[in-house]
Protein backbone atom coordinates (compact mmCIF):
# COMPACT_ATOMS: atom_id res chain seq x y z
CA UNK A 1 0.00 0.00 0.00
CA UNK A 2 1.35 3.44 -0.60
CA UNK A 3 1.41 6.11 1.87
CA UNK A 4 -1.01 8.51 0.56
CA UNK A 5 -3.82 5.48 0.95
CA UNK A 6 -3.41 4.80 4.54
CA UNK A 7 -3.28 6.64 8.32
CA UNK A 8 -2.24 5.84 11.13
CA UNK A 9 -5.08 4.26 13.23
CA UNK A 10 -6.87 6.47 15.50
CA UNK A 11 -5.82 9.44 13.44
CA UNK A 12 -9.05 12.20 12.31
CA UNK A 13 -9.37 12.24 9.12
CA UNK A 14 -8.47 14.86 6.73
CA UNK A 15 -11.23 17.40 6.39
CA UNK A 16 -12.38 17.20 2.51
CA UNK A 17 -12.81 20.83 1.63
CA UNK A 18 -16.53 21.49 0.29
CA UNK A 19 -18.07 23.36 -2.50
CA UNK A 20 -19.32 26.37 -0.54
CA UNK A 21 -16.33 26.88 1.71
CA UNK A 22 -16.63 29.60 5.02
CA UNK A 23 -20.89 29.59 4.56
CA UNK A 24 -22.40 27.61 7.50
CA UNK A 25 -24.72 25.04 7.09
CA UNK A 26 -27.99 24.66 7.99
CA UNK A 27 -28.68 20.29 8.70
CA UNK A 28 -31.58 19.57 8.77
CA UNK A 29 -32.88 16.99 12.36
CA UNK A 30 -32.52 14.03 10.36
CA UNK A 31 -31.06 10.63 12.10
CA UNK A 32 -29.08 9.57 9.10
CA UNK A 33 -26.26 11.60 8.00
CA UNK A 34 -26.42 13.56 4.70
CA UNK A 35 -24.19 12.20 1.56
CA UNK A 36 -21.62 14.96 1.19
CA UNK A 37 -21.74 16.28 -2.13
CA UNK A 38 -19.71 14.52 -5.18
CA UNK A 39 -16.92 15.91 -6.15
CA UNK A 40 -16.73 18.24 -8.90
CA UNK A 41 -20.61 19.84 -8.23
CA UNK A 42 -21.47 22.24 -5.97
CA UNK A 43 -24.02 21.99 -3.27
CA UNK A 44 -27.10 23.86 -3.10
CA UNK A 45 -27.46 26.90 -1.69
CA UNK A 46 -28.56 26.47 1.99
CA UNK A 47 -30.28 29.22 3.60
CA UNK A 48 -27.93 30.74 6.26
CA UNK A 49 -29.21 29.71 10.30
CA UNK A 50 -30.00 32.55 11.90
CA UNK A 51 -27.64 34.01 14.48
CA UNK A 52 -27.53 33.58 17.77
CA UNK A 53 -28.22 36.44 20.41
CA UNK A 54 -30.41 39.00 21.69
CA UNK A 55 -33.77 39.88 19.51
CA UNK A 56 -33.36 42.68 16.86
CA UNK A 57 -34.91 45.53 18.50
CA UNK A 58 -38.48 46.74 17.16
CA UNK A 59 -38.71 49.07 15.04
CA UNK A 60 -39.23 52.80 16.05
CA UNK A 61 -42.74 54.44 15.21
CA UNK A 62 -42.65 56.83 12.67
CA UNK A 63 -42.58 60.55 14.74
CA UNK A 64 -45.64 61.87 14.80
CA UNK A 65 -47.09 65.20 15.03
CA UNK A 66 -49.24 63.99 17.92
CA UNK A 67 -46.05 63.19 19.86
CA UNK A 68 -44.63 66.55 19.52
CA UNK A 69 -42.38 65.02 16.09
CA UNK A 70 -38.99 66.25 15.74
CA UNK A 71 -40.09 69.18 14.24
CA UNK A 72 -37.63 71.98 14.63
CA UNK A 73 -39.15 75.55 15.53
CA UNK A 74 -42.87 74.01 16.69
CA UNK A 75 -43.71 74.21 20.03
CA UNK A 76 -45.06 70.53 21.05
CA UNK A 77 -48.12 72.28 21.70
CA UNK A 78 -49.10 73.18 18.72
CA UNK A 79 -48.27 70.23 16.78
CA UNK A 80 -50.78 68.19 18.99
CA UNK A 81 -53.65 70.90 18.23
CA UNK A 82 -53.12 70.66 14.59
CA UNK A 83 -53.28 66.78 14.75
CA UNK A 84 -56.28 66.69 16.77
CA UNK A 85 -58.28 69.23 14.56
CA UNK A 86 -57.75 66.69 12.13
CA UNK A 87 -56.18 69.59 10.15
CA UNK A 88 -53.90 66.91 8.29
CA UNK A 89 -56.09 63.68 6.78
CA UNK A 90 -54.34 60.29 6.62
CA UNK A 91 -54.14 60.49 2.78
CA UNK A 92 -52.02 63.69 3.68
CA UNK A 93 -51.98 67.43 2.74
CA UNK A 94 -49.58 70.15 0.63
CA UNK A 95 -46.46 70.71 2.67
CA UNK A 96 -47.38 74.22 3.30
CA UNK A 97 -50.85 73.42 4.60
CA UNK A 98 -48.88 71.21 7.09
CA UNK A 99 -46.30 73.70 7.97
CA UNK A 100 -49.17 76.38 8.77
CA UNK A 101 -51.25 73.76 10.52
CA UNK A 102 -47.91 73.16 13.30
CA UNK A 103 -47.56 76.75 13.28
CA UNK A 104 -44.41 76.95 11.79
CA UNK A 105 -45.36 79.88 9.62
CA UNK A 106 -48.25 81.15 7.30
CA UNK A 107 -48.61 79.52 3.89
CA UNK A 108 -46.64 82.15 1.92
CA UNK A 109 -43.98 81.62 4.10
CA UNK A 110 -43.53 78.32 3.89
CA UNK A 111 -43.49 78.43 0.14
CA UNK A 112 -40.51 80.90 0.32
CA UNK A 113 -38.48 78.49 2.27
CA UNK A 114 -39.26 75.75 0.47
CA UNK A 115 -37.92 77.50 -2.43
CA UNK A 116 -34.83 78.64 -0.81
CA UNK A 117 -34.37 75.20 0.40
CA UNK A 118 -34.88 75.46 3.54
CA UNK A 119 -37.37 72.56 3.99
CA UNK A 120 -36.59 68.78 4.53
CA UNK A 121 -39.00 66.13 5.21
CA UNK A 122 -37.97 63.12 6.19
CA UNK A 123 -34.24 63.99 5.61
CA UNK A 124 -34.82 65.29 2.24
CA UNK A 125 -35.18 68.72 0.93
CA UNK A 126 -38.49 69.36 0.37
CA UNK A 127 -40.00 70.01 -3.18
CA UNK A 128 -42.85 73.06 -4.05
CA UNK A 129 -46.33 71.32 -3.75
CA UNK A 130 -45.49 68.15 -2.37
CA UNK A 131 -48.01 66.10 -0.29
CA UNK A 132 -47.16 64.86 3.36
CA UNK A 133 -48.73 62.76 6.04
CA UNK A 134 -49.10 63.96 9.48
CA UNK A 135 -46.17 61.40 10.74
CA UNK A 136 -43.39 63.16 8.14
CA UNK A 137 -40.82 64.39 9.89
CA UNK A 138 -40.60 68.55 8.91
CA UNK A 139 -37.40 70.07 9.94
CA UNK A 140 -36.54 74.15 9.01
CA UNK A 141 -33.14 75.34 8.29
CA UNK A 142 -31.85 77.77 11.23
CA UNK A 143 -31.73 80.27 8.40
CA UNK A 144 -35.49 80.89 8.04
CA UNK A 145 -35.90 80.52 11.90
CA UNK A 146 -33.30 83.71 12.18
CA UNK A 147 -35.47 85.75 9.43
CA UNK A 148 -38.47 84.62 11.49
CA UNK A 149 -37.13 85.95 14.83
CA UNK A 150 -36.55 89.67 12.56
CA UNK A 151 -40.26 90.18 11.96
CA UNK A 152 -41.80 92.51 13.79
CA UNK A 153 -45.44 92.83 15.19
CA UNK A 154 -46.88 96.11 15.70
CA UNK A 155 -50.00 97.50 18.06
CA UNK A 156 -51.47 100.97 16.50
CA UNK A 157 -54.24 103.06 18.06
CA UNK A 158 -56.10 103.60 14.74
CA UNK A 159 -57.79 107.03 14.50
CA UNK A 160 -61.00 107.85 12.74
CA UNK A 161 -60.34 108.13 9.07
CA UNK A 162 -57.74 105.39 8.34
CA UNK A 163 -58.71 102.24 6.37
CA UNK A 164 -57.26 99.23 7.75
CA UNK A 165 -55.86 97.52 4.67
CA UNK A 166 -55.30 99.24 1.09
CA UNK A 167 -55.63 102.73 0.44
CA UNK A 168 -59.27 102.85 -1.25
CA UNK A 169 -61.65 106.13 -2.03
CA UNK A 170 -58.42 108.33 -1.42
CA UNK A 171 -58.23 107.55 2.37
CA UNK A 172 -54.92 106.68 3.53
CA UNK A 173 -54.13 103.01 4.74
CA UNK A 174 -53.17 102.83 8.57
CA UNK A 175 -49.68 101.29 7.62
CA UNK A 176 -48.96 104.99 6.63
CA UNK A 177 -48.39 105.77 10.72
CA UNK A 178 -46.19 103.65 10.90
CA UNK A 179 -42.71 105.73 11.16
CA UNK A 180 -40.25 107.41 14.03
CA UNK A 181 -42.18 109.96 14.27
CA UNK A 182 -45.24 108.09 15.63
CA UNK A 183 -43.56 105.40 17.23
CA UNK A 184 -45.12 105.43 21.26
CA UNK A 185 -41.81 107.03 23.55
CA UNK A 186 -43.22 105.06 26.25
CA UNK A 187 -42.48 102.09 24.58
CA UNK A 188 -41.34 98.96 26.45
CA UNK A 189 -39.73 96.93 24.37
CA UNK A 190 -36.67 99.35 23.36
CA UNK A 191 -36.90 98.48 19.91
CA UNK A 192 -35.61 100.77 17.10
CA UNK A 193 -37.77 101.33 14.01
CA UNK A 194 -35.89 100.56 10.53
CA UNK A 195 -37.57 100.98 6.87
CA UNK A 196 -37.24 97.04 6.23
CA UNK A 197 -39.71 96.86 8.97
CA UNK A 198 -42.43 98.36 6.83
CA UNK A 199 -41.93 95.29 3.90
CA UNK A 200 -44.73 93.44 3.84
CA UNK A 201 -46.49 94.17 7.14
CA UNK A 202 -49.97 94.06 6.73
CA UNK A 203 -52.71 94.50 9.19
CA UNK A 204 -54.15 91.37 10.89
CA UNK A 205 -58.24 91.73 10.95
CA UNK A 206 -60.64 94.88 10.14
CA UNK A 207 -61.10 97.82 11.95
CA UNK A 208 -63.54 99.79 9.39
CA UNK A 209 -62.64 103.99 8.63
CA UNK A 210 -65.25 105.24 11.02
CA UNK A 211 -63.79 103.25 14.10
CA UNK A 212 -60.76 103.77 16.51
CA UNK A 213 -58.92 101.62 18.28
CA UNK A 214 -55.90 98.58 18.64
CA UNK A 215 -55.33 97.28 14.85
CA UNK A 216 -52.38 94.71 14.25
CA UNK A 217 -49.57 95.08 11.70
CA UNK A 218 -47.72 91.90 11.22
CA UNK A 219 -44.77 90.78 9.17
CA UNK A 220 -45.38 87.14 10.72
CA UNK A 221 -47.43 84.96 9.19
CA UNK A 222 -48.26 82.68 12.57
CA UNK A 223 -49.36 85.83 14.34
CA UNK A 224 -51.90 86.76 10.94
CA UNK A 225 -52.93 83.49 11.28
CA UNK A 226 -53.89 83.12 14.89
CA UNK A 227 -55.85 86.22 14.33
CA UNK A 228 -57.58 86.02 11.02
CA UNK A 229 -57.63 82.13 10.38
CA UNK A 230 -60.07 80.16 9.73
CA UNK A 231 -59.88 78.26 13.07
CA UNK A 232 -59.02 81.22 15.27
CA UNK A 233 -60.84 81.44 18.27
CA UNK A 234 -59.26 84.82 19.53
CA UNK A 235 -61.54 87.30 20.87
CA UNK A 236 -62.08 91.00 20.46
CA UNK A 237 -63.20 93.80 22.60
CA UNK A 238 -65.24 96.34 21.84
CA UNK A 239 -67.03 99.53 23.21
CA UNK A 240 -69.82 100.80 21.19
CA UNK A 241 -72.01 104.13 21.82
CA UNK A 242 -75.51 103.79 20.74
CA UNK A 243 -78.96 105.53 20.24
CA UNK A 244 -82.27 103.79 20.07
CA UNK A 245 -83.89 105.42 17.62
CA UNK A 246 -84.35 108.99 19.13
CA UNK A 247 -82.97 108.42 22.36
CA UNK A 248 -79.47 109.52 22.78
CA UNK A 249 -78.99 109.18 26.77
CA UNK A 250 -79.98 106.30 29.02
CA UNK A 251 -80.64 104.18 25.98
CA UNK A 252 -80.39 100.85 28.50
CA UNK A 253 -83.72 101.94 29.93
CA UNK A 254 -85.26 102.23 26.60
CA UNK A 255 -84.23 99.03 24.89
CA UNK A 256 -85.72 95.79 25.02
CA UNK A 257 -83.76 93.52 27.11
CA UNK A 258 -85.27 91.09 24.29
CA UNK A 259 -83.33 92.65 21.78
CA UNK A 260 -80.16 92.56 23.90
CA UNK A 261 -80.35 88.98 23.96
CA UNK A 262 -80.81 88.57 20.23
CA UNK A 263 -77.15 90.58 19.86
CA UNK A 264 -75.44 88.14 22.19
CA UNK A 265 -77.04 85.16 19.88
CA UNK A 266 -79.49 84.71 17.25
CA UNK A 267 -78.87 87.15 14.23
CA UNK A 268 -77.34 86.08 10.78
CA UNK A 269 -75.38 88.06 8.53
CA UNK A 270 -74.96 87.33 4.43
CA UNK A 271 -77.22 84.25 4.98
CA UNK A 272 -75.03 82.81 7.84
CA UNK A 273 -75.54 82.68 11.23
CA UNK A 274 -73.40 84.55 13.34
CA UNK A 275 -71.07 82.53 16.43
CA UNK A 276 -72.55 83.60 20.07
CA UNK A 277 -70.96 86.96 21.31
CA UNK A 278 -71.12 88.72 24.89
CA UNK A 279 -72.76 91.55 24.93
CA UNK A 280 -73.58 93.66 28.08
CA UNK A 281 -74.14 97.75 29.07
CA UNK A 282 -70.92 99.09 30.19
CA UNK A 283 -72.93 102.31 31.55
CA UNK A 284 -76.78 103.79 29.96
CA UNK A 285 -75.24 104.59 26.34
CA UNK A 286 -72.62 102.04 25.87
CA UNK A 287 -72.41 98.45 25.11
CA UNK A 288 -69.67 95.99 25.57
CA UNK A 289 -69.06 93.28 22.93
CA UNK A 290 -66.73 90.48 22.68
CA UNK A 291 -66.96 88.75 19.65
CA UNK A 292 -64.83 85.82 18.27
CA UNK A 293 -65.46 86.49 14.34
CA UNK A 294 -64.53 89.51 12.18
CA UNK A 295 -67.30 90.21 9.54
CA UNK A 296 -66.83 93.58 7.71
CA UNK A 297 -68.72 96.45 9.15
CA UNK A 298 -70.10 93.33 11.81
CA UNK A 299 -70.95 95.54 15.04
CA UNK A 300 -72.41 98.45 13.27
CA UNK A 301 -74.68 95.60 10.92
CA UNK A 302 -75.66 93.89 14.23
CA UNK A 303 -76.94 97.00 15.78
CA UNK A 304 -79.02 97.72 12.93
CA UNK A 305 -80.84 94.38 12.69
CA UNK A 306 -82.21 95.45 16.60
CA UNK A 307 -82.59 99.31 15.58
CA UNK A 308 -79.70 100.86 17.52
CA UNK A 309 -77.51 103.30 15.83
CA UNK A 310 -73.77 102.77 16.64
CA UNK A 311 -72.38 106.33 16.88
CA UNK A 312 -68.76 105.55 18.41
CA UNK A 313 -66.68 102.17 18.58
CA UNK A 314 -63.46 101.34 19.98
CA UNK A 315 -61.65 98.11 19.79
CA UNK A 316 -60.05 97.90 23.33
CA UNK A 317 -58.27 94.22 23.21
CA UNK A 318 -57.72 91.52 21.55
CA UNK A 319 -57.26 88.01 23.04
CA UNK A 320 -54.60 88.96 25.88
CA UNK A 321 -53.20 92.19 24.42
CA UNK A 322 -54.66 95.47 25.40
CA UNK A 323 -54.78 99.25 24.06
CA UNK A 324 -54.01 100.48 27.34
CA UNK A 325 -52.61 103.89 27.55
CA UNK A 326 -51.10 103.92 24.01
CA UNK A 327 -52.52 107.17 22.56
CA UNK A 328 -54.49 107.82 19.58
CA UNK A 329 -52.16 107.84 16.28
CA UNK A 330 -49.15 106.07 17.63
CA UNK A 331 -47.81 103.00 17.95
CA UNK A 332 -45.73 100.39 20.05
CA UNK A 333 -44.40 97.20 19.22
CA UNK A 334 -45.13 93.81 20.58
CA UNK A 335 -42.77 92.77 23.29
CA UNK A 336 -41.25 89.25 23.12
CA UNK A 337 -43.66 88.02 26.39
CA UNK A 338 -46.75 89.26 25.02
CA UNK A 339 -49.30 86.77 23.54
CA UNK A 340 -52.37 86.91 22.23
Amino acid sequence: MSSSSSRPPGAPAAPSAPASAGRPILRRPVLAPQPAPAAGRSAAPVPPAPRKGPAPARPRPAPSAASGGPVRGAPVKAAAAATAAGGSSAEGSRLNKRMAELGLCSRREADDWIAQGWVRVNGQVAEMGMQVRPGDRIEVDKAAQGLQQQRVTILLHKPVGYVSGQAEDGHTPAVALINPRTHWPGDPSRQRFSPPQLRGLAPAGRLDIDSVGLLVLTQDGRVARQLIGEDSSVDKEYLVRVQYGEVATNVQAAFPPAQLARLCHGLSLDGQPLKPARVEWQNPEQLRFVLTEGKKRQIRRMCELVGLKVVGLKRIRIGRVTLGNLPVGQWRYLAPHERF
